[in-house]
Parts: structure tokens; sequence; C-alpha cells
């Protein structure tokens, strides 16, 4: 709960979280699909009720209504968002909710007609008048939405959020992604850009790393730090644990067989394990040949987003749809690259890939109703191929390389969900993200950055460039691309 409540902190005292964003802020434990179109959505009711409760208002309200504007309305059925809210209002927390208990929540709403407002106080709730599906988009930003509490007919309280990406919630977007903001936080090394990363490297010797791990200090105990880490991990190791042991059809109506099931028997054969982590031991005997580590990633990253598109829980990493890039890329350097790898290189992974998010987060976008799935897919491979080139013995200007060619190389991908759910082409593109995250990596391993004719901070801009070009059809609005060329129907 300490994420959600730095979160929140934060914007409440009006520090823009672009200038203090935490790796913890970059990969967040949440459910799936969407972390803008499902987490999005379901902080914002937390915090619709958290001010109505701050306003002593909350005990008197006789009824909710939800308006979903632009993208979480045109995708918000296959994204779950009416859903989201649903459980945002009962009160229910994304990262501890059991995920079993979900079903039985939104059945007894609708079987009722009734919903347990912050699991307090019931009141009458009709899915069909109580969220309001609104195609037209509000000014700030695509993924808007309004809740309005009524006392009896009368008014009582309403606020509009916008989910900006990555599971972030604000009150305003701004408009411009380069203002400047004036309100610093004590970060004793504030990074805007990729170009101040490198010079707090190299004058104070340090990898990027430990630079990130200096900045966390400023807001948590070294105990916390760790143990959120190791939480991160142990979250994503379950969730490919679990992706790999399920078979079945995902949910949605698109029939979409999962595959990591049979990629994964296919792989370890026999092998015997009993938990996530005697698993990860067992894969480490494994063949290791290169049609078997490509096939391996794609297992891993294909397993993650099976979960997630099933309403399970993951890890946001920067975002739901691109969350099993990470998690993949950080199981390859574990199970094939080093065996004697545990907490330390995780913990060094994950902090350097927080970092690199932000980065994008600060001069671009993490949301694909912004910028499509390079924001998503394309941030994602970024962070991963910047982790594993540090732990593989890359400088922090390779580290930098690795991120860039990551990036350079989804620039301009469409977010084209057919049917609106996070599954095609969704859950393939994790795989081919996280395969891009290792070559970019190798690529910066073996280039001496004197000779990278494009820096980070440049393709971060031209990302924000393109996503401005980008036409609204190819941005999560499934108004494009596959989701035009292929019907529900066909599926």
């Amino acid at each position: 709960m300490f994420v959600a409540k730095f979160n929140y902190i934060c914007l409440k005292n009006k520090l823009t979280m672009e200038e203090c964003i935490s790796v913890f802020d970059m990969l967040k434990i949440g459910i799936g699909p969407s972390s803008s179109h499902t987490l999005g959505p379901w902080r914002a009711a937390e915090r619709f009720l958290e001010e109505m409760r701050d306003e002593n208002v909350i005990a008197t309200v006789t009824r909710i209504k939800t308006d979903l504007y632009g993208s979480l309305s045109l995708t918000g059925i296959g994204h779950a968002t009416d859903l989201a809210v649903m459980l945002g209002l009962s009160g229910q927390d994304p990262e501890y909710i059991p995920v079993d208990d979900i079903d039985g929540i939104i059945k007894s709403i609708k079987d009722n007609n009734q919903i347990i407002l912050g699991n307090e106080f019931t009141i009458p709730f009709d899915i069909q008048k109580d969220i309001v599906f609104n195609k037209q988009f509000l000014p700030f930003h695509s993924n808007g939405m309004t809740f309005t509490a009524y006392a009896a007919d009368e008014e009582l309280y309403t606020e509009t959020y916008y989910s900006i990406g990555g599971g972030f919630v604000v009150k305003e977007e701004r408009i411009n992604a380069k203002k400047k903001i004036e309100i610093k936080c004590a970060f004793p090394f504030p990074t805007d850009k990729a170009v101040d990363l490198l010079k707090y490297c190299e004058t104070e010797n340090k990898k990027i790393s430990e630079i990130v791990y200096e900045n966390e200090k400023s807001m948590r105990t070294e105990e916390v730090i760790d143990h959120e880490l190791m939480r991160i991990w142990n979250t994503m190791l379950e969730c490919m644990y679990i992706g790999c042991h399920t078979e079945g059809i995902l949910p949605g109506g698109l029939n979409v067989r999962r595959r990591a099931f049979d990629m994964h028997q296919n792989l370890i054969g026999l092998s015997n394990y009993s938990d996530p982590q005697t698993w990860l031991e067992e894969i480490r005997l494994t063949e290791v040949k290169f049609r078997q580590i490509l096939k391996w990633v794609s297992c891993f990253a294909l397993a993650v987003n099976e979960v997630n598109a099933a309403l399970g829980r993951i890890v946001t990493a920067p975002t739901n749809g691109s969350a099993g890039v990470i998690p993949s890329v950080l199981m390859y350097y574990l199970v094939i690259e080093n065996h004697d790898a545990g907490p330390k290189e995780i913990k060094q992974f994950l902090l350097v890939a927080g970092e690199i998010g932000s980065i994008f987060k600060k001069g671009s976008t993490i949301s694909a109703a912004m910028g499509g799935c390079q924001a998503e897919i394309g941030v994602s491979s970024s962070m991963a191929a910047a982790a594993l080139c540090e732990l593989m013995g890359g400088t922090p200007a390779q580290v930098l390389m690795a991120a860039e060619i990551a990036m350079e190389h989804h620039l301009g991908l469409t977010c084209d969900p057919i049917g609106g759910l996070v599954q095609i082409p969704c859950i393939e593109r994790n795989t081919m993200g996280a395969i891009k995250a290792i070559n970019a990596a190798e690529l910066a391993l073996e280039t001496d950055p004197k000779n990278a004719k494009v820096p980070l901070d440049k393709v971060v801009n031209t990302m924000w460039e393109t996503a401005k070009d980008m036409n609204n059809k190819y941005k999560e609005t499934s108004e494009g691309g596959l989701a035009v060329a292929v019907n529900m129907a066909d599926c």
C-alpha cells in the first residue's frame, strides 16, 4: 500500500510526479489487463472515496455515477474498466485483493444491484445507469473519467481524473511534456534527462543502479527498498510460474488459447519442482541452444501477459500491456546468463529499469492512448535492455545506448487491440520486445559509446513527436489497424 500512498502524497502536495518518480512508481503490483484502463480507473475510484472521506460526505452518499470518456470508453469493456471502477468503489485494493475474490465481488454487485461503498456503506448501484461510456474525449488526456456522488437527487461531490498510463492518475495532465516544473523533490541526484544521469555517473564514479539507489534512500530506508524490490520480483516470478502452469482459453470472446503452458511443457519435460524458486533452478538445468533461449524468453513473456489478460496479478512495468518484457529478460539473465545471480543482481536490474522508464515518463509518455504501443512495449523494451546491459558489465554510457537502441526500433508502433482486449497483438508483442531488449543490450556492449549517433534523449523526444503526429485511431481506440481488419466474429 505504501506505493499508492506515496503517489497520492506527491499529488496532494502538488509535487509533480514527473519530478519525483520512484522506481516503485514505475514498477507497481496490480491487477490486469491494463494499467491505464484498469489500474488507473481503479486507483481513481479509490482516490475519489478518500476525498469524500476527507470532505466528510461519504456517509451521506446514496448514488455514484461514473462517466468514462475517450479511450476509456472506446476500449473500456475489453480492458475491464467498468469492473475496475466497481472494485475501486468497493474499497478493494488492486495490490492486495485476492484474485479469486474478484469474480464474486462483481457478481454480487450485478445480482443485487448494490455496491458496498468503500467496504462500509451499502448503496444502490445499477451498472447500466451508473457507469456511462461517452465516446467524446476530454481536453487534457484521452483517458478521462468523472465521478459524481449524489445525496438523494442532489449532486454532492464530483471530480474528474485522468489515467495517464502506468497506473498514474492526475486531475489535470500537462499538455506539453517538456514543460518545466518549478517544484523539485529532494533527490540527491534529480534527473530529467539521460544526459543528467550520465553526468552523475561520471562525476560520482557510480553505476546507474547506484545513483538510483541513492535517490530511493532519500524517501525510504534501505530495508524497505530492498524488501519492496524483492517483493516486486517475487510477484513477477510467481506470475510467470502461474502463466506457465495454466492452460485454457482467455476470457473476452476472442477465444485466444493460452500458449505458455504448452511451450513450457515442451521445454521443461518431466522436471521435478514444487514452487517458483525450485522451478527457476530446474530451468537452469535445461538445454541451452539459441532456439531454446528464444523459446524460453518468449514463454516467460507469454505467461505474464496471459495472466494479465485473465485479470491476474502482475507487475505494471511500466504498463500492464507490456508487463511481460522486464520479467522475461531478467529471468533470461538468471537462468541462462548467470546461474550465480541472486537478490543483488535482481535489485540492480529493477533499479536501472525503473530509472529508464522514468526518463520516458518525464520526456514523452508511457500511455498507449497518447503514444500508441511505442509508449508501452517500446518503453518496456528500453528499460529491460538498459538493465540487462548493466548486469552484463556495460558502462553507464553503454547502458543508455542499449535503452536508445531498443526504443529506436519500436518508434511508430501502433496500439490496435482487437476487440479492445489486451490479447491480440499485445501478448505476442511482449515476446518481441523482450528479444529486442536482449539484442539491444548485446549491440551496446559491442559498441564504443563515442561512436553513437543517436543519444537516448533524442530518441525520447522523437518518440514524443511521433506520438503527437500519430493518428488517434492507432492510439488504443480500437478504431484502426488490426482492430478493424479482424472482426470479433472472425475469431
